[in-house]
């Protein structure tokens, strides 16, 4: 890897002599890619999506804050542009103003390849001259599309009109349509290692550990695309989870069950989306129904007859200590 960045560093000296200094850094990772930022214009998420072969591209591409905007950082990656990229968005500057403020003192700016989507819309894009062929853009309404190193030059066109013709889907499983599109046109001449979703809300409520919608990440796969799919599904799974609890809080059960039930459509074999699954049910007097559900649960793993004995002395299961005692000798 120290013998990649020197030849790098070498050829940065070389070619962009006019900088007067080396642009590539070993603190700036290689994230050669394709990418896409986009905002839904109905809810007014806003999100980035990324795959590459390199490591752990989400860390390095994709940035977002609620209320703010999005950024992918890729080809020689600046990652300082994803921070500094959301402050000034942050400070009232438009995404064209920040793109513009960005590249204006980077020596590297030839060899960068930046997308920035700001919270009202506003698209502002750049693919430096020594970006690695087959290289481009293609901005539209509320989203930007980008490549770098790809095998050929449909990538990002088709990525663009798979953007435009999901339009009927959540912005999530919008963008990994669009990610899809890429990868069926050859994608990342190198192949594939990593991939990453972010979705932000379109308005801060000033609660930044809550504010991100959904936050996904594929480090390292043999086919990281796939893997993301799966995620977003689990995602989605344990958003009913989180609704049927907060239903179960709110003492609106019949909401709760509809939740666990969406949940278990989507994973059906997690024991402890149906363990808790029961034990709500229990608590609301259907012990008979919550018997039908923990049985197996139980014969699966005996650690859940465990844990049911822990839960009367916290409150979380307030069945009779006769129905306890039903349930607890499920063999």
């Amino acid at each position: 890897m120290k013998k990649l960045f020197f030849l790098l560093g070498l050829i940065g000296l070389a070619g962009i002599n006019q900088a007067g200094a080396q642009v590539y850094k070993p603190q700036e990772p290689l994230a050669h890619t394709y990418s896409i930022v986009a905002r839904d214009p109905k809810t007014g998420e806003m999100a980035v999506a990324v795959q590459s072969h390199w490591f752990s591209v989400g860390t390095s591409v994709s940035w977002g804050e609620a209320g703010v905007g999005v950024v992918a950082t890729q080809s020689f990656t600046n990652k300082s542009f994803g921070l500094r990229g959301l402050a000034l968005m942050k400070q009232g500057k438009s995404a064209a103003e920040t793109l513009k403020l960005l590249l204006a003192n980077d020596p590297g700016r030839e060899v960068r390849q930046v997308a920035i989507l700001d919270a009202k819309g506003g698209v502002a894009t750049h693919t430096g001259k020594k970006c690695i062929m087959y290289a481009g853009h293609i901005t539209g309404k509320d989203f930007s599309v980008q490549a770098n190193m790809m095998l050929n030059d449909r990538v990002w066109p088709a990525m663009a009109k798979a953007f435009e013709q999901n339009s009927g889907l959540p912005l999530a499983e919008r963008m990994l349509a669009v990610l899809d599109a890429a990868e069926a046109q050859g994608g990342d001449i190198r192949g594939r290692q990593s991939a990453a979703l972010l979705v932000v809300p379109g308005k801060s409520k000033k609660e930044p550990w809550n504010e991100r919608t959904v936050d996904l990440r594929v480090d390292d796969h043999e086919t990281p695309l796939r893997e993301l799919r799966r995620l977003l599904v689990v995602h989605r799974a344990y958003e009913h989870m989180n609704n049927g609890d907060l239903a179960v809080e709110k003492n609106n059960m019949e909401l709760a069950m509809q939740e666990y039930s969406a949940a278990e459509r989507l994973q059906p074999n997690n024991l402890e989306m149906q363990y808790w699954h029961g034990i709500t049910l229990a608590n609301i007097g259907k012990v008979d129904e919550a018997i039908k559900i923990l049985e197996p649960v139980f014969k699966a793993d005996q650690n859940w007859r465990i844990l049911t004995e822990r839960l009367p002395p916290v409150g979380l299961l307030t069945v009779s200590a006769a129905d306890l005692k039903r349930i607890l000798e499920l063999k």
